[in-house]
């Protein structure tokens, strides 16, 4: 089995208000709560209205809180925008970048991914950065190629490894219900950690597209992938402790 323990990321999007959003988070943490001690890591990532609220409501209890984008810079004169300090303001330890619907929805860029990377991390921030191809990618076998060239330009240098997971996450795969199979998830992760060097072995790698409690089990029952980051399966506790138990 490997080292490298597992992280089970809830990734809540742009879905939730007050009340609901408190009643999800409070609903996950009595099931982590009952299941203590855990042997992997688990974290909600809320839309940042909720992040003070969530990050309040759950203190001593086993879960990790993060957001889900911020600025490149620590302030200035960026309406709307949120720095990755204030994040930590809030009780965030996490913080999610270069997710697809971040690249392909605003445009961003692998050199402005970096940039958010070296900001989080500087914030004291783990930083997850995902990566992933597209449908047209994977039709015309670029994955690879495709993936190797957004790690290599979405990593600032002298990025924080002790900080740093991967997410791989194909575009072709969220919120469609497709998946690849876990033999060609660890695959990717396979190449990877080939990308990654010398630190490879000791990132934590994790798999996001269409997680539901139906696969968890396949995908996390692979030594190479060592977690999940869930999008709609997220918002139903019970649907997502079913995934965060394949763990246990």
């Amino acid at each position: 089995m490997s080292k490298r323990r597992r992280l089970i990321v809830a990734n809540w999007k742009m879905y939730g208000r007050l009340t609901s959003g408190l009643v999800l988070a409070r609903d996950i943490a009595e099931m982590a709560q009952n299941a203590r001690p855990l042997n992997f890591d688990l974290v909600l990532c809320p839309p940042a209205s909720l992040t003070w609220a969530v990050s309040d409501a759950l203190q001593g209890m086993p879960i990790g809180i993060g957001g889900q984008d911020c600025h490149t810079a620590t302030h200035g004169a960026y309406t709307g925008d949120l720095s990755a300090a204030m994040f930590v303001d809030l009780g965030c330890r996490y913080m999610i970048l270069g997710h697809s619907e971040r690249r392909h929805g605003h445009g961003e860029s692998s050199e402005l991914i970096a940039k958010k990377v070296e900001a989080a991390q500087l914030a004291g921030l783990t930083t997850i950065v995902c990566v992933g191809e597209t449908a047209a990618d994977l039709e015309a076998g670029a994955t690879e190629e495709i993936i190797q060239k957004q790690i290599r330009e979405s990593l600032p240098p002298g990025v924080k490894t002790a900080n740093l997971v991967i997410a791989y996450e194909p575009v072709w795969a969220i919120g469609t219900g497709q998946t690849p199979t876990p033999e060609d998830v660890v695959g990717v992760h396979k190449k990877i950690r080939k990308m990654l060097g010398e630190i490879g072995e000791t990132i934590r790698i994790l798999y996001g597209g269409s997680v539901t409690p139906s696969n968890a089990e396949s995908l996390l029952s692979q030594n190479e992938i060592d977690g999940v980051l869930v999008g709609s399966a997220s918002l139903n506790a019970d649907g997502f402790w079913a995934i965060a138990e394949k763990c246990q």
